[in-house]
């Protein structure tokens, strides 16, 4: 039989309900993986060893009594370390939550276990999703499986890391402004935002509580599919979550796409992109047009207002979001001083890293008295403006498509002292975000180096379903998906 680890979700969920595998051999062939290859790539910051095979022992055993299992059975997956479960450390890749075990376990990890997988261990993120590169990590940086002097992107570069260099089938991240999708293209795997609230959110350490989704990566489309049919629904402890039905998410095998008319925005597909990452998102619309799909050219007019309205609204919210952490309520508390006020700001001072500081100082002045309207106020309202323009757009096509990340893998350090050049990372991004669009990335090419170029399918709100049977025809019909940047 094939390398466990080269199997995907489906197939090695498909393997142990029928009992052709133990869940607890898969398990083990992953342990042992991350064991040996992880030290080179830090993707994991702990994994949940004796517990995860005691997990897949169960598992086990529910089979031999004739069981039924659930669509996940033994189905070992990541998860990023901003989503709680009891009992366990949960850090948000930050000094401010040393030592914090939460009292209670993220629905969405609750939904996984309950459909048979096991949770095997939390991957390294940018401190509380402030990041595009998974180098603001209060734990160290990961690095990319394909380009290990390379940023995996971020924040949820420890997942994508972890599911490009095979140590695990499935990994969860959260998406903010592209925290899932702009790793998944960097790490050259497919990466999930859910239109927001698809998924709750419930258990998901907060960074910008308006855009927050829970997301996932994995190497094809049909992982993805098989996540979401267990992860999507209404939860209680959320209100932002949606009650609406999730359409059949079966994989569609089609062999073309006509019919299917798939807009290309030219403010997405031009200005400021890498020469080999326009040829790789050319080449894919070629594909896309010889399999009989329209292609539509359109414009998302404010699309240009994008980055400064997310990151103004982002910021605020997080600065919102993190005040609670002053080392009383919550966070650790610094020793030494005197009073009140100055253990607070020492406190904050030592846990949160520099990005964190920053953003939290600029959130609060957008959101400071004589300022609020201004910044925080209009950026909203711009937020709407845009979210106009794709109902407008959406009127014309089916899906709109783009590259994920304006470029490939840049080398470590190579943007940290550049804010602005790593905000602009996210430019392609965050217009999904703030309209809540669902939106993938999946695999297009590679530069001529061998770094992975991704390619970024939008779907009007709550149309997964369509997102993913169209991505899974591209999928199909090609074969980025399948190169392995380990063996």
């Amino acid at each position: 039989m094939t390398d466990l680890h080269q199997l995907s979700a489906t197939a090695l969920a498909r393997l142990v309900r029928s009992g052709e595998v133990r869940a607890r051999d898969v398990v083990r062939s992953f342990l042992d993986r991350i064991d040996r290859l992880d030290p080179d790539y830090h993707a994991f910051l702990d994994h949940r060893g004796g517990r995860a095979l005691a997990d897949a022992d169960a598992v086990d055993t529910a089979r031999a009594r004739g069981a039924d299992l659930g669509p996940l059975a033994g189905v070992p997956i990541a998860w990023k370390d901003n989503l709680v479960l009891r009992g366990e450390v949960t850090s948000a890749g930050s000094r401010m939550l040393d030592g914090f075990r939460s009292p209670y376990t993220a629905t969405c990890l609750q939904r996984l276990t309950a459909a048979g997988a096991i949770l095997l261990g939390r991957t390294n993120m940018d401190e509380f999703g402030m990041g595009s590169s998974t180098e603001n990590s209060a734990y160290g940086p990961t690095r990319n499986p394909w380009r290990p002097d390379c940023v995996p992107g971020g924040s949820s570069g420890g997942s994508a890391a972890a599911v490009a260099a095979a140590l695990c089938p499935l990994a969860l991240g959260s998406d903010t402004g592209g925290s899932v999708r702009q790793p998944a293209a960097l790490c050259g795997v497919v990466g999930l935002k859910p239109s927001y609230g698809r998924v709750s959110r419930f258990g998901l350490i907060a960074y910008a509580s308006s855009l927050d989704c829970v997301g996932a990566l994995a190497r094809s489309v049909e992982d993805l599919a098989l996540w979401l049919r267990v992860a999507a629904g209404v939860d209680d402890a959320d209100p932002t979550s949606v009650a609406a039905p999730l359409p059949g998410l079966e994989p569609d095998h089609r062999d073309d796409l006509r019919g299917v008319r798939i807009g290309v925005p030219w403010e997405l597909n031009g200005p400021g992109l890498e020469d080999e990452v326009a040829a790789s998102t050319q080449a894919a619309i070629d594909a896309l047009r010889g399999l009989g799909a329209e292609i539509v050219e359109c414009s998302l007019p404010r699309v240009a207002y994008a980055v400064p309205t997310y990151y103004l609204i982002a910021m605020a919210e997080a600065a919102s979001n993190l005040a609670r952490y002053d080392g009383v309520r919550y966070g650790a508390r610094s020793s030494g001083a005197r009073r009140c006020e100055e253990m607070t700001t020492v406190s904050r001072s030592r846990g949160f890293g520099v990005e964190t500081q920053l953003r939290i100082l600029l959130g609060t002045f957008g959101l400071s008295i004589g300022y609020q309207q201004e910044y925080y106020g209009k950026a909203t309202r711009v937020r709407e403006l845009l979210r106009a323009d794709f109902r407008q757009v959406f009127g014309q096509c089916d899906l709109l498509l783009s590259p994920t990340s304006p470029v490939a893998a840049f080398p470590l350090g190579s943007r940290v002292d550049d804010p602005l050049a790593m905000y602009l990372c996210d430019a392609l991004t965050v217009p999904a975000s703030l309209a809540g669009l669902p939106a993938l990335s999946q695999p297009c090419g590679f530069t001529t180096d061998g770094r992975p170029i991704g390619l970024q399918w939008m779907a009007p709100p709550l149309r997964e379903d369509l997102l993913l049977q169209v991505a899974h025809v591209f999928e199909r019909q090609t074969d980025h998906h399948q190169r392995r940047a380990l063996s």
